[in-house]
């Protein structure tokens, strides 16, 4: 089994690379890569895509490069096991509307605006640990309960237009979704690979995820 992080020049990829190593190693679940070779993303078992920064510049970043074309056919026509992390996760998007209106993936039904907290004391970005609160059983959610620990450093969040594809979400001073998924597909605002046992634990699920 061959899990792919791809390297799309958008982050540093070095955490992320460690965790997933890491689970691999310890649930026998095969062997990590970090790449930019579309022939590598065109073979891999499951995809993680990472991203951090803005969502136009990763968006930009991701179909000017050479693997673009690779995923988008490993996910939407070979069903590949398929993780966003971030901003990754919010390229799954339909829209996105940081700097500029963008168009995501298409492949959740929702789109990118920015945080705004009922509460005016809060700060943007949402930064630091927040409690998940599960909207909805998934395999790669196994073992995880309500107030479980994660890790978010964002200033724009998935708003969704289709409730059944979030699977869980955390309160600041106001619903911010924090897992996406539907079908072989599977996206997280925050950092798993800084998320501690969460983080951990979630990795390990998706590595071992068989759709």
């Amino acid at each position: 089994m061959l899990t792919a992080i791809i390297d799309y020049e958008s982050g540093n990829l070095h955490s992320a690379q460690k965790a997933f190593e890491r689970m691999a190693n310890e649930t026998n679940a095969g062997k990590v890569v970090v790449t930019s070779d579309p022939d590598v993303v065109a073979t891999a078992d499951r995809l993680v895509l990472p991203g951090d920064g803005a969502f136009p510049a990763c968006r930009d970043a991701l179909t000017s490069s050479s693997v673009f074309e690779a995923l988008k056919e490993a996910v939407d026509v070979k069903a590949r096991p398929f993780l966003g992390i971030c901003v990754g996760m919010q390229l799954m998007g339909t829209k996105g509307f940081e700097y500029r209106t963008t168009d995501g993936l298409g492949w959740i039904d929702g789109e990118v605006i920015k945080i705004a907290p009922n509460d005016s004391h809060l700060k943007v970005p949402h930064m630091g640990w927040n409690d998940l609160v599960i909207d909805a059983p998934h395999p790669v959610l196994a073992g995880l309960s309500n107030g479980d620990h994660a890790y978010f450093v964002h200033s724009y969040y998935m708003k969704m237009t289709n409730d059944a594809q979030r699977l869980a979400h955390v309160d600041y001073a106001g619903d911010i979704t924090a897992i996406v998924g539907r079908d072989t597909m599977i996206g997280m605002q925050f950092h798993p690979e800084k998320s501690a046992q969460t983080g951990l634990r979630l990795i390990a699920n998706f590595l071992n995820w068989a759709p």
